[in-house]
């Protein structure tokens, strides 16, 4: 029964007033007596007596006036409510904050909303149902449905849902699926191509040689005109943490220092720094290096501005070769005499890029499985590339370029993140050759946070789709052979860039996960199974330690695929995140350049008192302060772990996925698998979150 809300009592004007008395008497010779009300002498006068329809209209009309002022009051200050959270916290007006903490408000905000709006359906509902008077269960017109109404319902739906899934989802997912299993084949068939050409070089011991006695000579002055003129860039921003073994591993170089310069390019904005790196010059200036120290004022361009800016110089001309080293880059003392060597006799040679050897590779797992990576890219990709076909991408450090190469080509260019590739395949396409060294080894770091390192991986996967825009039509136009038009477009870009990312992503990370919710569309067991752990089998051949993290290192992959679907998507289509350069932390350990360098180090601080006498009175000042401020600064805490839910969520699922695709067909429970792919988990994944910070 609905409640029925009668308001006439409250606009009534002639009900009783007062209290009702009974008197009780306890002689017998009185009776009860019984008062009502007030007698009529002591009644008040009804002042509405006199009133007609007119005034009982206007007061009628004065309460609702008072009403509709309320409502509109309360109306106007919840809207102005409404208005000041969504500038504040909405549009951000008046509020500063860090763009990484953006994204976050706003997922944060969007959740608040869809809660409020959902409770407010509920209340209005709620309202609804009293009015109707469903909640009150004996009415005799609501019907309550009992479980086998509900157990049939449901029935229903399921047997809908599953028709649907049927007809409609699973053929879906089985034609996108087999077009992801033709792609991860090719790619998969060309892994296997670059390794039987790894193995036919180590069989045939193929390598580029040099003729050592064209430097050897006794005589000094006849070996000055055997050495040429080299140019040693060292690119650096903020780099406080590698600044100083860097630049001492560089000065160490075995080279006639006539015939050899060192430009130090600064693009700190900490002016600390910037004073700290003067210094490391300054004092290996004193000790006849040639040496200088170059500093923007405007960091255009980033790393490639700064190396444009550098070339740019009136002495430049003289020199015949530019070696690059990144700031956390330690060669050793025979770096040049391994190198340019090859370039004599040889005028067609433009680049000769050495290969990277990581001081921290064990430091963790995460350090571990990206060896794996690097390892087979210069033992596999980069050899083989070199050696078949004289071509492969510029690393952008650890390398000695031609100038003549560079200028011909264009020079350093500020159009993508991904300069060192953007030159290389504009040198490919003027008919310049490079040479690979796998044997001469540059000492380096890898990252040791997830954070650096998904940023880097971001940086190195939208680059080169970004480049692929650019060089289309130079590539296509260029007059090299439709062969290495082919390997450009086809494998360089399209098959190693682009295709990668994208199967790996929606095949194992969207079609995998999907299967055990469509078992219609379940994948065969050796698309999910034998031939990635083939793949990571051959992966994994060129640094054979790294075989007891091989389960971490598939489903590691296979997550972080997400980062480099999502870069290669901004690279694609010139989207804001693709232009962002964020520079990889350094952490700066101690190298075998570092040991050789540690003798020196305590005639360093007498040296010091030399540099300061060539420097004005302000510099002195600002020059111990910084000292001081570097003796006496505190160690750095360590920051708690941090472990990145999304990776490890979407790993558990994977390979949740892949146990109940592969033992289905024996009829093994659900939660043994949930029990094996935590066991999994603990064992792989969970441990890269021991340095991440």
């Amino acid at each position: 029964m609905a409640p029925r809300l009668d308001f006439s009592n409250f606009w009534a004007k002639d009900t009783n007033k007062g209290t009702p008395v009974v008197v009780t008497m306890e002689n017998p010779n009185f009776s009860v007596v019984e008062i009502d009300g007030p007698d009529a002498a002591f009644r008040p006068v009804d002042k509405s007596r006199g009133k007609n329809a007119k005034q009982v209209t206007w007061v009628l009309l004065l309460k609702v006036h008072r009403a509709v002022s309320c409502i509109s009051w309360l109306a106007t200050i919840f809207w102005a409510l409404l208005g000041t959270i969504k500038k504040r916290l909405i549009y951000r007006e008046g509020v500063a904050m860090e763009s990484g903490k953006l994204g976050k408000q706003k997922l944060l905000f969007t959740v608040i909303r869809v809660f409020l709006v959902t409770s407010l359906a509920i209340l209005a509902f709620e309202v609804v149902a009293y009015f109707k008077g469903w909640h009150y269960f004996r009415n005799p017109n609501l019907h309550i449905p009992g479980t086998s109404d509900i157990q049939s319902l449901l029935h229903m739906v399921y047997v809908a849902w599953l028709t649907f899934r049927a007809d409609y989802i699973a053929p879906a997912i089985q034609a996108l699926s087999k077009f992801c299993v033709v792609l991860f084949l090719i790619q998969s068939i060309d892994r296997m191509i670059l390794s039987v050409g790894c193995l036919w070089i180590k069989f045939k011991k193929i390598k580029p040689r040099i003729d050592w006695d064209s430097l050897k000579s006794d005589d000094v002055e006849k070996s000055g005109y055997e050495y040429p003129m080299v140019l040693i860039q060292i690119p650096m921003c903020n780099e406080k943490e590698v600044y100083e073994q860097s630049i001492s591993a560089v000065c160490q170089i075995d080279w006639p220092k006539e015939r050899l310069l060192i430009q130090v390019l600064d693009d700190s904005d900490d002016e600390s720094i910037q004073w700290l790196i003067k210094t490391e010059v300054a004092n290996w200036s004193q000790r006849g290096i040639n040496i200088i120290y170059q500093h923007r004022v405007v960091r255009t361009g980033y790393k490639a501005g700064n190396l444009k800016s550098a070339m740019s110089c009136d002495y430049v001309k003289d020199y015949e070769f530019v070696a690059i080293f990144d700031a956390d880059f330690q060669p050793n003392p025979d770096f040049l005499k391994q190198t340019v060597p090859h370039f004599k006799d040889n005028p067609e040679l433009g680049l000769v890029q050495a290969r990277w050897a990581f001081v921290n590779k064990d430091e963790n797992l995460l350090t571990r499985l990206q060896n794996v990576n690097l390892c087979f890219h210069f033992e596999v990709e980069q050899q083989v590339n070199g050696v078949f076909l004289n071509f492969f991408g510029f690393n952008g450090t650890a390398g000695v370029w031609r100038i003549k190469a560079l200028e011909e080509s264009g020079g350093w260019l500020e159009r993508t993140t991904v300069e060192d590739m953007d030159i290389a395949v504009r040198a490919h396409l003027n008919g310049w050759k490079f040479i690979y060294l796998n044997d001469v080894k540059v000492l380096c770091e890898v990252p040791e946070s997830y954070e650096a390192y998904r940023k880097q991986q971001h940086r190195w996967h939208s680059g080169p789709m970004q480049l692929f825009r650019l060089c289309l039509p130079a590539i296509i136009t260029s007059k090299i052979t439709a062969w290495k038009k082919a390997n450009l477009i086809l494998l360089f870009f399209l098959l190693r860039k682009l295709i990668l990312p994208f199967y790996s992503f929606t095949l194992f990370c969207i079609i995998l996960p999907l299967t055990m919710f469509v078992p219609e569309a379940e994948l065969p067991a050796w698309v999910i199974c034998y031939v990635p752990v083939f793949m990571s089998f051959l992966n994994i051949l060129p640094s054979p330690k790294s075989f007891p993290f091989i389960v971490p290192y598939l489903l590691f992959e296979n997550t972080m695929s997400v980062t480099k679907f999502n870069a290669m998507v901004s690279g694609l289509f010139q989207l804001g995140s693709s232009y962002e350069w964020v520079i990889t932390k350094k952490t700066g350990r101690s190298s075998e350049s570092d040991l050789l360098a540690a003798a020196e180090r305590e005639s360093k601080m007498v040296n010091q008192l030399q540099v300061h006498r060539g420097a004005s009175e302000s510099e002195l000042s600002e020059l111990n302060r910084i000292m001081e401020q570097k003796e006496v600064a505190p160690k750095p805490i360590k920051k708690a772990n941090k472990i990145y839910r999304k990776e490890l969520a979407l790993a558990f699922l994977l390979l949740t996925a892949s146990v109940r695709s592969l033992l289905s067909a024996q009829g093994v429970h659900f939660y043994f698998l949930l029990f094996q792919g935590v066991t999994f988990l603990l064992v792989g994944l969970d441990l890269i979150g021991e340095q991440m910070s």
